[in-house]
C-alpha cells in the first residue's frame, strides 16, 4: 500500500451502505468468508459529517460482525475515515477515539484523510496525523481525492519535517473514471513509487454491474457524467460477455490490470458479489492487462473532468 505502507490483499471491502444493509447473520458469513478468501481488509468509516452526515450505523455492525465472525485482530486489517469536512474544528484526536470505540478496537492499520472543499491547511494536517501515529492509533495514511498542490506539499512537507508522507490516494476509478488516477498529476506519483492507488466507486453506485436506477445514496457524479455512464451499461455487459465474465469481474480485472492499484475497494452486501468479485483476479490471468486495457479503451468517459483534482 505504498512505498511504506503494509502488503495488501487486493480486494478490500467498504462499509458505506453496506453493513447496515444486511441481516446481521448474513454480515457475520460475509466477514467469515472474506477472511477465508484472503481479504480481510475493511475500510469502515463512522459517517457523520459533511455529505456524509448520515449517522449510519454501519461501523457499529460491522465491529459486532467481526467479533461474532471470530476474527482475531491480527487477521484482518482495518482502514478508518479521517474527515475533514469540520477540519480542524472537529479533530483527528476525537475522531479516532470515537471511531476505534464504535468499531471496538484499540487501533486501525491505516486511514483515509479526506475530503474537502476550499483551503486546506496542509502543514497542520501532516502534523495532526503524524501526533495520531505517535499515539499508536494507525502507522499509515492515505488522502482521498485531494488536489494535487495539497497532495504534492503534503509529501514534501512530511519528509522535510521527518514525518510518515500519505503513502495511497483512494481515488474514483474504474471503466468509465479515469481521469484522475490516470492524468498527467497523480499517474506521475504513482509511476515514481511515492504513491499506491486504491481504487474505489468502481461500479458507479452500482450503475455499472446493472443496477440502472440505484435506489440507495451513491458517490457524486464529478463532471455529470452519469447519464452516459448508464447508457455504457450495454457495452460493459457486451463486453463482459464477450469475455465470459461478469460485468463486476470486468470492472475490477481493468482496476488491477493497472501496476498502480494497490486494492480495489468494493461494496458488497450480498456474499454471492464477494465470490463473484474475486473471479476479477483470474480473469485478469487469463485475459491479460493488455488486452484487457484495450478492449475497454471506449469506455473512458470523464476525460474532460479536471485530473488535479479541482472538478
Amino acid at each position: 500500500m505504498g512505498p511504506d505502507g503494509p502488503d495488501v490483499p487486493v480486494l478490500s471491502l467498504g462499509s458505506w451502505n453496506t453493513w447496515d444493509r444486511m441481516d446481521f447473520d448474513d454480515a457475520v458469513s460475509l466477514v467469515a468468508r472474506a477472511a477465508e478468501l484472503g481479504c480481510a481488509f475493511f475500510d469502515v468509516a463512522h459517517y457523520n459529517m459533511g455529505p456524509h452526515a448520515e449517522n449510519a450505523r454501519t461501523d457499529l455492525i460491522f465491529g459486532r460482525a467481526v467479533r461474532e465472525a471470530g476474527l482475531a485482530r491480527a487477521d484482518w486489517q482495518f482502514c478508518g475515515k479521517l474527515w475533514l469536512w469540520d477540519y480542524p474544528g472537529t479533530g483527528f484526536t476525537q475522531q479516532m477515539k470515537t471511531s476505534l470505540e464504535r468499531v471496538g478496537v484499540e487501533r486501525a492499520d491505516m486511514v483515509v484523510v479526506g475530503d474537502y472543499f476550499g483551503d486546506l491547511d496542509v502543514e497542520r494536517v501532516v502534523a495532526d496525523v503524524a501526533e495520531q501515529i505517535d499515539a499508536g492509533r494507525f502507522t499509515t495514511w492515505g488522502v482521498n481525492n485531494w488536489r494535487y498542490p495539497d497532495l504534492r506539499a503534503a509529501l514534501d512537507i512530511a519528509r522535510e519535517r521527518g514525518l510518515v508522507p500519505p503513502s495511497f490516494a483512494q481515488l474514483k476509478y474504474g471503466l468509465v473514471r479515469r481521469s484522475m488516477a490516470e492524468g498527467r498529476y497523480y499517474a506521475p506519483l504513482f509511476e515514481a513509487g511515492e504513491l499506491a492507488l486504491q481504487a474505489s466507486d468502481v461500479f458507479e453506485g452500482g450503475i455499472l454491474v446493472g443496477n440502472l436506477r440505484p435506489d440507495r445514496k451513491i458517490g457524486a457524479d464529478v463532471g455529470g457524467i452519469r447519464e452516459r455512464v448508464a447508457e455504457s451499461y450495454g457495452e460493459v455487459r457486451r463486453l463482459a460477455d464477450a469475455f465470459d465474465a461478469s460485468p463486476a469481474q470486468l470492472g475490477i480485472a481493468f482496476c488491477l490490470a493497472n501496476p498502480a492499484t494497490a486494492n480495489v475497494l468494493v461494496g458488497v452486501s450480498k456474499q454471492a458479489q464477494l465470490e463473484d468479485n474475486v473471479g476479477a483476479i483470474a480473469l485478469l490471468e487469463r485475459v491479460g492487462a493488455q488486452a484487457l486495457r484495450q478492449a475497454v479503451a471506449d469506455l473512458w468517459l470523464d476525460r474532460d473532468v479536471a485530473a488535479d483534482g479541482t472538478w
